[in-house]
């Protein structure tokens, strides 16, 4: 593929910009297909189901090279997991560490493209049918003409938050009328230009020159592949893992922020989201949850295909036998959105019925969620059940821990399509979970679903399987026998080669 040359970018940054005018090289015959697999925070730096996910699409498909786009912290992240063969390399953009400010190089219509982002974020246009395409193009072609800025040697970081971009911020603030609610000061201002800054950071790296990027998540790597698209023409290929919109939605309740700078960054997520909805080339939500969103943002039907995710059951075999001791067992990282409280005071309740049950809770614990890990023993401790609940860390072999339980506990207040869940069920321990994104569809009749938050209800669940031992071992059968017929890893594999060649020309 031939790159827009950089002598030309100027040019176009001063025009209204289609967001996806290149046309994509006809690849040559018999070459392997290029993919970027492109998300936030895991593979190869974590462990968890994208990571999981993204090892399975490459050790999957021989026949394709890929690529890893790493949105990380510092870029000095350590790789955890065994690299396949056929991946040509991991690129790691740091999105937080310190850089050196210069005065800003800043024409006019670089101005004028940050005016638009501006406005875009303070007065959002309306989602669906009252977004207008105008509206999505205006936004887009704003971040186009910032990519190109950054990538003809102007400094983007310095840009956003010199004096005259915050001048605009409060400027264009004022001009909607939001002082009126909520004051923007110029502390304000400059704590959400240098937070919005940091995540625009994906702009000014070198554009990632493959046949399909395919994002994991939405938000920031959308910018990527938006980059490569502009860059290079290549295809989009979005598969969200939870519903990133709602997840920042849900982060930035606690987060000690003025409400101005909360405003201005979920609304930044928000129309970044629906524009990457748009971009896309073919969307594949992994469970109906997921497509129901993308639909409420404006997404097209005929551009989607739900893709489930699936496991190999030969990698969680069915558990032969029963712990002598009562237990249920959480599995997967140590995180806020696994809601561990409502598991903990669940199991409180739980001991109150069955005085004998274990909860045994195994996986890691992330470093920027140590006081989570933390608060989460205190209130073990508080509820007195040091030593029936434990937390035992990452185990190498997740199918062992399915099978040291009862069942399976997941008390999720946001999820996509959780391989926790189909492993345990694989293994034949039916689960009580939470009714967030594709659970209720992974469970069907096989499990016990509760509303998220309601600690009595998930007790009432876990209660019920550890002590009627006919139904306990009825759902779990039930439960492998839904994984094998709906949720392999062939099946998902096949599934994801067919989207492949349906978007490349």
């Amino acid at each position: 593929m031939t790159a827009t040359p950089l002598s030309s970018w100027r040019a176009i940054g001063r025009a209204e910009v289609r967001p996806a005018d290149r046309v994509p090289a006809q690849r040559a015959p018999g070459r392997q297909t290029r993919v970027a697999l492109i998300s936030e925070g895991t593979y190869p730096h974590h462990f968890g189901g994208v990571s999981v996910w993204i090892d399975q699409l490459i050790r999957g498909m021989p026949e394709h090279r890929f690529d890893v786009v790493a949105l990380s912290v510092t870029g000095e992240e350590k790789n955890l997991w065994e690299i396949p063969p056929n991946l040509n390399s991991v690129i790691n953009i740091p999105l937080w560490t310190d850089k050196p400010r210069r005065k800003a190089w800043e024409p006019d219509w670089f101005a004028d493209a940050h005016s638009r982002f501006l406005r875009a974020l303070i007065r959002p246009a309306e989602v669906r049918d009252r977004w207008s395409q105008q509206g999505r193009a205006a936004f887009l072609s704003s971040l186009r003409a910032m990519f190109l800025y950054a990538q003809s040697s102007g400094d983007l970081s310095s840009a956003l938050v010199s004096n005259a971009a915050l001048t605009r911020l409060m400027d264009t603030w004022h001009a909607a009328g939001m002082d009126i609610g909520e004051p923007l000061c110029l502390a304000d201002a400059l704590t959400a230009a240098s937070l919005i800054e940091h995540m625009l950071r994906p702009l000014s790296a070198p554009p990632v020159d493959v046949d399909i990027c395919h994002l994991a998540m939405n938000g920031l790597a959308g910018l990527v592949a938006l980059a490569s698209k502009w860059a290079y023409g290549s295809r989009i290929v979005l598969s969200e893992h939870g519903v990133y919109l709602r997840e920042r939605y849900l982060a930035m309740v606690n987060e000690p922020v003025p409400h101005a700078v909360k405003v201005l960054l979920l609304n930044f997520f928000r129309t970044l989201a629906v524009a990457t909805y748009h971009s896309a080339d073919l969307l594949a939500p992994h469970s109906n949850y997921n497509r129901r969103w993308a639909l409420y943002n404006g997404a097209k039907p005929a551009r989607m295909r739900t893709m489930y995710n699936g496991v190999d059951p030969a990698d969680f075999p069915p558990a032969e036998g029963e712990p002598d001791v009562p237990t249920i067992v959480f599995m997967g990282r140590i995180d806020p959105l696994k809601d561990l409280h409502t598991l903990i005071r669940a199991f409180a309740i739980v001991k109150q019925h069955v005085p004998d049950a274990r909860l045994r809770m195994f996986g890691p614990v992330p470093e920027v969620n140590q006081e989570y890990a933390a608060s989460c023993q205190r209130l073990v401790d508080e509820l007195g059940l040091t030593g029936a609940a434990t937390f035992e860390g990452r185990i190498p072999n997740q199918a062992d821990a399915y099978h040291a339980g009862h069942i399976n506990v997941l008390t999720s207040i946001s999820e996509g399509f959780p391989y926790t869940l189909m492993e345990a069920m694989a293994t034949g321990r039916p689960p009580v979970c939470t009714n967030v994104g594709g659970v209720a569809e992974a469970v069907g009749d096989a499990g016990i679903v509760c509303a998220a938050r309601d600690h009595e209800a998930i007790a009432a669940g876990c209660v019920r399987l550890l002590t009627n031992h006919a139904l306990r071992r009825r759902l779990g059968r039930m439960a492998r026998e839904r994984i094998l017929n709906n949720f392999t890893l062939q099946q998902s594999i096949e599934a994801y080669r067919s989207v492949y060649r349906e978007v490349l020309p």
